[in-house]
């Protein structure tokens, strides 16, 4: 029989202490500067690929609304409200005979024309934040990394620049396409130059040959002879 495990298993501490690869971090504007963090459903799906879809639980310990007012809203400036919670949340992770608990806090804030909207918005990412507030202490896969301002653990070419100092790719020619996919070639058809018409031969009519030695014509006279008349 195996001895009962007290902590996290070798493959867990690997899995803790790895690089935060840069693919899942996401950049916002705050303020005058750029804030880089990882997305909440990240967070979760790290927290059941490494500690277990069983082996670990979030807990709301607390939830205020700390502001609610009127404000204008977009370019429209249309009538609003915003709204700003504060959350804490608590991490329970069981790892062999061990519980591990981690609380985390942070805060929401909703802006919509609908003061309900508002509420709603306000309260789904202050629990969200302090969720990953919590799950930010037991390694850089939840987003431990992103607190150095070096980032030296964060795995990965920065957001924008290209992954290594080469020469951009030169673009290759097209590949040829099969036979059966190329479009048939035209037909290219050879106009001959114009020739210049035959000049037509005048051939001279042959002469008319008379027939010599022909005896003058006889008058005859249409009506049929006397027989009683005498010249």
């Amino acid at each position: 029989m195996d001895p009962p495990r007290k902590g996290f298993s070798p493959e867990q501490i690997k899995d803790l202490s790895a690089p935060l690869d840069r693919a899942h971090v996401k950049q916002r504007q705050q303020g005058s500067s750029r804030v880089s963090y990882v997305e909440g459903w990240h967070a979760i799906n790290e927290a059941n690929r490494i500690l277990g879809f069983d082996a670990w639980s979030r807990e709301t310990l607390s939830l205020r609304c700390v502001s609610e007012r009127e404000r204008a809203i977009g370019r429209d400036q249309k009538p609003g409200w915003g709204v700003t919670y504060s959350c804490t949340v608590r991490i329970t992770v069981s790892c062999g005979d061990f519980i591990i608990t981690r609380d985390g806090s942070g805060a929401g804030h909703g802006i919509d024309v609908d003061l309900g909207q508002a509420h709603e918005s306000a309260l789904k990412e202050a629990e969200t934040d302090a969720m990953k507030r919590a799950l930010m202490t037991f390694g850089n896969p939840f987003g431990l990394a992103l607190y150095d301002k070096e980032q030296k653990e964060v795995e990965g070419a920065p957001t924008g620049r290209p992954a290594s100092a080469t020469a951009p790719r030169q673009p290759q020619p097209a590949a040829p396409l099969p036979a059966e996919r190329r479009a048939p070639e035209p037909v290219r058809r050879t106009v001959a130059a114009p020739t210049a018409a035959p000049t037509p031969v005048r051939r001279r009519a042959a002469p008319v040959e008379r027939p010599t030695n022909t005896p003058p014509p006889v008058w005859q006279s249409s009506q049929p002879a006397d027989p009683d008349h005498t010249l």
